[in-house]
């Protein structure tokens, strides 16, 4: 008899197979816990993606601090109702400005600007052909865009163009990271974008690992390609890496930008950007204006660690941008790793099955502009006496 037939059983604890997946995850070694940070600690924190060590400026959180105290809290509504504010217009403004795009929109993080680009621009019947090592952001933005998503292999503009040419006419979108977020490399745009053109296509690349760290002055690698403000491009960016605060933005041609607005529904039913986060995100783009070494400081603090590490024989992929990957030898020694690594008093991200797409387990350190000769001397010894056997 079906379970939900007249008569049958009724389940005591509707939750109760929640139980079973928790000890399915804790045999797999696979359980995520919280661990709240203090406010202040001796760790030093390579985990986290702060590169240009903007988040605890003194002119970013008193553009937060005034923001909260000018506007409220919170924006109290979504921003099509009462959740824009002159700071978020401005925001828009300079930010598309500083990347070199005509016009940007301003989410409540990169995550729903994700969405939002995908869901809006692409729909049933369209294509997206989409990176096999696209950020969870990217992939959530295929399946929901109910469009045929194809996912072609990493870094691969060929397959790009062999899939493309095998739906002519097509409305098609190719989606792409910038720079990866495990391994720290960076996406082959040029090419891409050739791809793109050769078929009608357009690019949509999230740039969040780029903005601040590549292109003149931390414009983004999108900039550095020569593909920003390119009528056949759109950019996604977060506000929570480089600028040190929270959201995130879609930036492209005007007409975009006026589509999303219209149908975007992670902008149209979302509560808008809080203002503090959009003072201090414009207070960090216009530090960056006026200090662009930070951009070139942090690309210089990875170079040394992943030098230093790959000298003293770890294996480490050569980062493009701010991200170092360390491989480690198993998913149980990265865990250990990250571990020995926190105990003695350093912070990295620790990246296993299933969360890379490859496989393979790895360090994750993030370099920042503001690390001192001492700090990098500290995490690169660490890292190297916690190291496991390879």
């Amino acid at each position: 008899m079906p379970e939900d037939a007249p008569g049958a059983a009724v389940p005591e604890d509707p939750f109760g197979w929640t139980a079973d997946e928790a000890r399915r995850r804790a045999a797999a070694g696979l359980v995520r816990t919280l661990r709240p940070r203090p406010a202040d600690t001796d760790l030093l924190d390579l985990a986290g993606n702060d590169y240009l060590g903007l988040t605890r400026h003194p002119e970013v959180t008193a553009a937060a601090a005034g923001a909260a105290h000018r506007w409220g809290a919170g924006a109290t509504g979504s921003r099509l109702v009462t959740g824009t504010t002159a700071l978020h217009a401005e925001l828009e403004r300079e930010l598309a400005g500083f990347c070199g795009f005509e016009a940007a929109l301003v989410f409540s993080s990169g995550y729903a600007a994700n969405l939002a680009a995908l869901t809006a621009l692409g729909a049933r019947g369209s294509l997206l052909v989409s990176d096999a090592d696209n950020h969870a952001s990217l992939v959530d933005g295929c399946r929901l865009s109910r469009a045929e998503t194809a996912v072609v292999p990493h870094a691969d503009p060929e397959a790009v163009r062999k899939t493309l040419a095998a739906h002519p006419g097509r409305r098609a979108l190719v989606v792409s990271d910038s720079v990866f977020s495990v391994d720290g490399d960076a996406a082959p745009l040029g090419a891409l974008a050739a791809a793109c053109r050769e078929h009608g296509a357009a690019l949509v690349v999230d740039d969040a690992h780029a903005l601040g760290v590549l292109g003149d002055g931390g414009r983004g690698a999108l900039h550095a390609a020569g593909l920003s403000g390119a009528p056949d491009v759109v950019a996604t960016v977060t506000l929570s890496k480089s600028l040190g605060s929270q959201g995130g933005a879609v930036l492209g041609p005007a007409r975009v930008v006026e589509h999303l607005v219209n149908a975007a529904r992670t902008f149209i039913f979302d509560t808008g950007l809080a203002p503090a986060a959009a003072g201090a995100a414009l207070a960090a783009l216009r530090l960056l204006r006026r200090e662009p070494d930070r951009a070139g400081r942090a690309r210089a603090v990875a170079a040394a660690l992943h030098a230093r590490l790959t000298a003293a024989g770890l294996s480490a992929a050569r980062p493009d941008a701010a991200v170092v990957s360390v491989r480690a030898p198993s998913p149980e020694a990265a865990v250990r790793w990250a571990a020995d690594c926190r105990a003695e008093g350093l912070a990295v991200g620790c990246f296993r099955p299933p969360s890379v797409p490859d496989g393979v387990s790895r360090l994750r350190l993030t370099a920042r502009a503001d690390l001192t000769e001492e700090q990098t001397d500290r995490a690169v010894a660490v890292v190297l006496r916690t190291a496991p056997p390879c």
